[in-house]
């Protein structure tokens, strides 16, 4: 199996403050945190992707009927403390997913993927940003709670790759 690249740490991220209402720094600066705030995980620049995913490993990785996640190149992460550990988990493509998560309070924080060459996905709602962008795309809808409805998200299977 594969080795995953650990992402770069330090201690001390210089960035303008936060601001009172959430966690965005700036509009090119954010800052990922865990529930207990001993994890943090700072990008810098815009997502290259945002994304929800309604499979039903995503149901139980988050407790929710999807996962809401950005993806950003690895070279955007500029700052990381705390401590994580990760589980990995063969998806139904044959490529593997690794979760990240807080050791303390076991928020997930990112994933990895095979398929994700140089990049990492990050959840949204670490983000604590009420303005953060909408997905783009629904992965898995077959798998959906029929209640659920994203407005103006393209279903995985209706959108072009």
């Amino acid at each position: 199996m594969p080795t995953s690249r650990r992402l770069p740490r330090c201690s001390v991220v210089k960035a303008s403050p936060l601001r009172s209402w959430g966690r965005r720094m700036h509009s090119s600066l954010r800052k990922a945190t865990c529930s207990c705030r001993q994890v943090e995980l700072v990008c810098a620049g815009e997502p290259r992707r945002v994304y929800a995913c309604s499979c039903i490993e995503c149901q139980r990785c988050t407790g929710t009927a999807f996962s809401y996640r950005a993806i950003y190149p690895e070279a955007a992460v500029i700052g990381r403390k705390g401590e994580t550990k990760s589980w990995r988990r063969i998806g139904q493509s044959g490529a593997w997913l690794e979760q990240h998560f807080c050791v303390n309070c076991g928020s997930v924080i990112f994933m990895r993927a095979e398929a994700l060459k140089d990049a990492i996905s990050v959840s949204v709602g670490c983000l604590e940003d009420p303005d953060f962008p909408p997905p783009q795309k629904l992965h898995w809808p077959d798998r959906r709670h029929r209640w659920l409805r994203l407005e103006g998200i393209l279903d995985e299977s209706s959108a072009s790759s």
